[in-house]
């Protein structure tokens, strides 16, 4: 028998729907009894892979970013909305050819973390890429202007210190790689 959450959805209605999300609100009921609302993001999970040459030199991507308006550097990620169930290590695979033309001898599974349980249902799986050979990069149409760039593990380093980097799942990848003793 599982446990009852201490928030009770009393009903659900759709706000807004595109190929890449779902967004609805829920009627709720917290622990004292009162009722509200809350808003969430449901989202298909992602992946995000730090592709590491044996020299220690990671790939990122750049590219703009509409939300905040500007190019920003993060690692290669991405998600395939339109395949249900997809397998992470596929979409892993994929997302890195797809957007650096890497293609890795070995791919890792890091871990899973949720990117904004706050507000959203979406989550991160995370892979080192490692053994790495150059093939074509094969962009989609809502990456145009994407480029991607070797940097050396003293300037990623740097990068990452000085926040050059600001993604936060790039932030997270890093961090769980650390943690479990893989970079």
């Amino acid at each position: 028998m599982g446990e009852q959450p201490e928030i009770v959805t009393l009903g659900t209605r759709l706000v807004y729907e595109n190929r890449w999300m779902r967004v609805r609100e829920d009627a709720i009921r917290r622990p004292d009894g009162s009722e509200g609302i809350y808003g969430v993001v449901e989202k298909a999970d992602f992946v995000a892979v730090l592709a590491r040459e044996a020299d220690g030199a990671v790939h990122l991507v750049e590219q703009y970013r509409y939300p905040i308006g500007r190019r920003v550097w993060e690692l290669p990620q991405g998600a395939w909305e339109q395949v249900q169930r997809a397998d992470p290590l596929d979409v892993a695979r994929g997302e890195l050819r797809e957007e650096t033309g890497l293609v890795a001898a070995r791919m890792t599974y890091a871990g899973h973390f949720f990117q904004g349980y706050g507000y959203s249902t979406q989550g991160c799986h995370v892979f080192l890429a490692e053994g790495l050979s150059q093939d074509e990069a094969a962009l989609e149409a809502e990456e145009q202007g994407l480029v991607t760039r070797c940097v050396p593990a003293a300037e990623f380093e740097r990068m990452l210190r000085d926040g050059e980097i600001a993604d936060s799942t790039t932030l997270a990848v890093v961090a769980l790689l650390r943690a479990r003793g893989l970079i």
